[in-house]
């Protein structure tokens, strides 16, 4: 069995390891997130996202293709669904990156774990409990904090970022599925691969190289910043709900508001120390309500 269909079977703490790895994720999608935002205004987002996509699937066949055929995974079909899903989000942040400011985009698209929580109704029938429910308001309500309840920018930016918190709502609860037999990199090569027939035809019409060594570092930082990225948080989503991934990778607002105090010059004001103990905490309480959970199903296993 080839490492790309092969979900990873790592020992290591559910309650542990999807908070590690989710953190992880987030860290590497704030510096995503402030090179999507550096890069020349000549790239738009079908350059962006055809840069992401394309570079994304060169390095996974680079690494993976030696092994058999990459593309042999289980439900085709919905792993084709999950990559046009997740290239429709990325491509509605960008969008709205690009329009809006950085707070302003994540204040909006954080919502995605309500959006996921509601699909998980919706398609599995999942129920959340008063905490869960409570955990993911604390998120919402923490990030509105730390970024002023501002939304600036205008509607129409302002509409693609929660139209990309629709999307990747959606996408992470597809997840669930496609993660009991289908490891993080095949995951990401469909996505990557989706993503890239979504944006060839755009940047096709109007091609567009680096054309200096510093716009060539940044492209080669959103692939291979974006590859790392991805595969942590796939791999997360193996010890986590698609929500609950979502509670842990609001984190990503966090070290987005420290980078501005560090290279920007932002105040560290009570906001931030606010908000990032409302988020910070939520995901703590949330970890906490998971490891008593496995904890209990554990007693009743060891009681049958």
């Amino acid at each position: 069995m080839s490492p790309t269909n092969a979900p990873q079977q790592v020992k290591m703490d559910a309650a542990v390891a999807g908070p590690l790895l989710m953190l992880a994720a987030a860290l590497l999608f704030t510096m995503l997130n402030l090179l999507i935002k550096q890069i020349g205004p000549d790239f738009t987002i079908w350059h962006i996202g055809f840069y992401r996509f394309f570079g994304g699937v060169a390095v996974l066949l680079m690494v993976f293709g030696r092994h058999g055929n990459p593309y042999r995974g289980h439900n085709t079909r919905l792993l084709i669904i999950r990559g046009f899903t997740g290239s429709a989000a990325f491509l509605s942040i960008v969008t709205a990156i690009r329009l809006l400011p950085v707070s302003t985009a994540l204040v909006i698209f954080y919502a995605f774990p309500a959006f996921s929580a509601v699909f998980s109704y919706l398609i599995y029938g999942e129920r959340l409990s008063k905490a869960e429910i409570a955990c993911i308001a604390v998120v919402v309500i923490g990030i509105g904090v730390l970024f002023d309840f501002r939304l600036q920018g205008g509607f129409f930016g302002q509409f693609m970022a929660l139209t990309g918190a629709a999307f990747a709502g959606l996408t992470v609860t597809l997840i669930k599925t496609l993660r009991e037999k289908n490891g993080p990199v095949i995951i990401y090569l469909y996505f990557c691969t989706m993503g890239t027939l979504v944006t060839l035809p755009q940047f096709a019409m109007a091609p567009l190289l680096p054309s200096t060594g510093m716009a060539w570092a940044m492209v080669l930082g959103i692939i291979f910043v974006s590859v790392a990225a991805q595969l942590l948080m796939n791999q997360g989503f193996f010890y986590c709900r698609g929500w609950e991934g979502g509670v842990f990778m609001s984190s990503e607002v966090i070290f987005t508001a420290i980078v501005g105090i560090a290279f920007l010059g932002d105040p560290a004001s009570w906001r931030f120390w606010i908000g990032g103990v409302l988020i910070f905490g939520s995901a703590v309480a949330l970890n906490r309500f998971k490891a008593n959970s496995m904890k209990r199903d554990k007693r009743v296993d060891a009681a049958k």
